[in-house]
């Protein structure tokens, strides 16, 4: 069997280097939802690595364009911080924890959780509230995959509904609006 040959350019556009990538809080600026909202309701920042080919929603933005069906992010958060309690309604979000420690939440109020420290991974299915907070003293990094189950390219995600009123007395309506165009709604666990 002969092998494919692939240029130094393709495989260039097949990679992205960590110090170049711009978080999607930085990307989603330019859709009217300031990089604050969006670090109150996921890791301070969010670096989209790659998503399938036609993706729509948050990490469109992602410098590789892969086959359906995955998406991958690194999350970066500081000591304390992470994402809100969300959902997401038809993927399966997977962590892998590459520094610091994390309690991954679960349930309509978190009520349960589950410690990763580096190299340990949790699968969460779809349906199921979640969330995660970096509980170390360093800052932590997750590698998020996301599993696209459907025919369609994306992933949506409802974050708990408190959420909305703070978000739209502090920013507005036009960025829920903004929100809620790239897959981000407020009514998880109802």
């Amino acid at each position: 069997m002969l092998s494919r040959k692939v240029s130094v350019e393709e495989m260039t556009r097949r990679s992205a280097k960590f110090k170049d990538l711009k978080s999607y809080q930085a990307q989603q600026e330019i859709n009217g939802i300031p990089s604050a909202v969006l670090e109150k309701i996921a890791a301070r920042r969010v670096y989209p690595l790659m998503v399938p080919e036609g993706y729509s929603g948050r990490s469109a933005m992602a410098p590789i364009k892969g086959a359906p069906g995955l998406s991958l992010t690194i999350t970066e958060s500081p000591p304390g911080d992470g994402a809100a309690l969300h959902m997401h309604e038809e993927t399966i979000e997977n962590f892998f924890c590459l520094s610091g420690k994390f309690d991954i939440l679960w349930g309509d109020k978190g009520e349960n959780s589950l410690t990763l420290g580096p190299h340990d991974f949790c699968s969460v299915p779809p349906g199921v509230v979640r969330g995660f907070k970096n509980i170390s003293n360093e800052t932590g990094r997750l590698l998020v995959m996301i599993q696209i189950q459907t025919e369609e390219q994306s992933d949506r995600i409802a974050f708990v509904p408190e959420l909305k009123d703070d978000i739209a007395k502090t920013y507005g309506q036009k960025t829920l609006d903004a929100l809620h165009g790239i897959g981000i709604k407020f009514d998880a666990g109802q």
